[in-house]
């Protein structure tokens, strides 16, 4: 027996995990055990955290940060001028106050009692290089497409900054907010190790083997309870799933919806995150055969989204509509009528296209999760609608650089963003550095632009329903299903609770959890 329940061998999970695969995605509003935790939080400990990718491109560069791995290291270590909440909407962390009058002018004052590791005292200065250097190619920074929006960066006094934009954008608060915008020194070049302002310092830190942090004492706000966090990655989902019922971790993230009960059953906690995030189809509108508008609709009415939902990810997902909002963003666009699954729809616009009887490669890989078993059912059912899906499975090393966005089929991995701005800002506006399908509508960019200047709620509501009308019925981009992230831990863990940003709280779980016998 472990923890009181009939305890399940680790050969009995291993051979569940090896009848599918891993369902990471990313983020939403949580669900799951260790939510409410009646006890206080004790003081020190070391906490054992094991992710489902690392490498030798893992940074502590806070505008670099990609992957689960890296989020993690530089919420330790990083703040930003403001974080986001369970709601997804901005609170403020190094800001004392952000305010503006037009949305393109912005003034930010700092808190002054915030130092970094070194000692140094967080200054206006440190701000203005920290928001400045995203714009800059050298530094490879993910926010780029968001810092092109900056006019100008000026510090105005020691504790004051000014942001003006070139057109009103109201998001900027919750822009700020992202991850890759933390706040690093004045100067900064070297990440070879972190030198922050964050809840813990870096004591070891080596890119594609571990990293283990120490308790900041002088930490601006309350400081963590955790003593140290050793964090590292097992790829292998085998592996990872079986260091925590072995007890050498104590959290772990990407977990296999269809080992949940078993996992519970051998004493273990299941975190859910509902999730705006989602694996996409991906057709490219100007590669053959995505040039063809029919092949495109002819494959969106082949997922069955019902099925998927049930059988791939155990009802850990919600229905989505081949658009990136999910049911629970406020401008969610309920009228729009939910594309069906339908093979004489299909059928009929593989005949138009002239494909009946024709092979497409469809490409797929352990990145893009769960896009193996998403492809073999649209094999199925293409197959019953006269097409052939040649299934192209090929390895997670390199899938993002050699594959993905290059294709002429195949699929993504999205991770959800706190506002319907910042989604199609990199992922479907014309000039986005991740438009996965090459489409480009002048029409949606001018409203794009509208709907960021417009402080009227019921005008931005309107902009944002219309674009998704026009991402469902003219992109390259086939969305089923909005994804629950799944984390499991031991339970001396406690106070794991709902973030929309991801698994692992969205990557900020080391400042809020302690374990129980610390």
């Amino acid at each position: 027996m472990i923890g009181g329940v009939p305890s399940v061998s680790r050969r009995d999970v291993v051979r569940l995990l090896a009848a599918g695969g891993v369902a990471t995605v990313l983020p939403g509003a949580l669900a799951g055990c260790g939510v409410s935790d009646p006890r206080p939080p004790v003081k020190g400990g070391r906490l054992r955290v094991a992710t489902n990718n690392s490498s030798t491109a893992d940074t502590l560069d806070p505008a670099k940060q990609a992957v689960a791995t890296d989020y993690c290291r530089c919420h330790m270590f990083y703040n930003g001028l403001t974080s986001l909440d369970e709601h997804s909407r901005a609170q403020l962390a190094l800001a004392e106050s952000i305010e503006s009058r037009d949305a393109t002018v912005w003034t930010v004052k700092l808190r002054r009692d915030v130092r970094f590791h070194d000692g140094k005292k967080l200054t206006a200065d440190d701000v203005v290089y920290s928001l400045r250097r995203h714009a800059d190619p050298a530094v490879g920074s993910k926010a780029r497409v968001f810092a092109s929006q900056f006019a100008e960066i000026r510090a105005m006094a020691p504790d004051e900054v000014r942001i003006t934009l070139i057109a009103p954008n109201a998001d900027l608060p919750v822009i700020l907010g992202i991850n890759n915008f933390q706040i690093i020194r004045d100067g900064t070049t070297d990440f070879t190790t972190a030198n922050g302002t964050g809840p813990f310092r870096c004591k070891e830190y080596t890119p594609g083997v571990r990293s283990v942090s120490v308790r900041n004492e002088d930490y601006w706000r309350r400081p963590p309870h955790l003593g140290e966090v050793e964090l590292f990655a097992i790829a292998d989902e085998n592996a990872r799933v079986n260091a925590l019922l072995s007890g050498d971790v104590d959290l772990i993230n990407a977990i296999n919806p269809r080992i949940t009960k078993q996992l519970r059953r051998a004493g273990l906690e299941i975190f859910e995150s509902k999730s705006g995030g989602f694996t996409d189809l991906v057709i490219r509108l100007d590669q053959a055969p995505g040039h063809n508008p029919d092949f495109v609709l002819g494959m969106k009415y082949l997922l069955d989204r019902a099925t998927m939902r049930n059988a791939i990810f155990r009802d850990y997902a919600m229905l989505a509509n081949d658009h990136p909002i999910p049911p629970t963003n406020p401008y969610f666009n309920p009228d729009l009528p939910q594309r069906p699954y339908d093979l004489d729809r299909a059928r009929f616009h593989f005949r138009r296209a002239g494909l009946l009887g024709a092979t497409v490669p469809i490409v797929t890989a352990p990145p893009a999760e769960k896009s193996d078993d998403i492809a073999v059912l649209m094999q199925a059912s293409a197959r019953k609608a006269g097409l052939n899906l040649d299934i192209r499975r090929v390895p997670a090393d390199g899938y993002w650089a050699n594959h993905w966005m290059k294709v002429p089929v195949g699929f993504g991995n999205v991770n959800a963003r706190p506002t319907a701005d910042i989604i199609f800002t990199q992922f479907f506006k014309s000039d986005a550095p991740w438009n996965e399908s090459g489409w480009k509508n002048e029409r949606f960019d001018r409203l794009l632009l509208e709907a960021r200047a417009d402080r009227d709620e019921g005008r931005r509501r309107a902009i944002y329903q219309e674009m998704q009308r026009m991402i469902h019925a003219q992109s390259g981009v086939g969305i089923p299903l909005f994804i629950s992230t799944l984390d499991a831990h031991s339970p001396r863990l406690k106070g794991m609770r709902p973030m929309p940003q991801g698994g692992l709280m969205g990557g900020a779980f080391a400042e809020h959890v302690w374990l129980e016998d610390a």
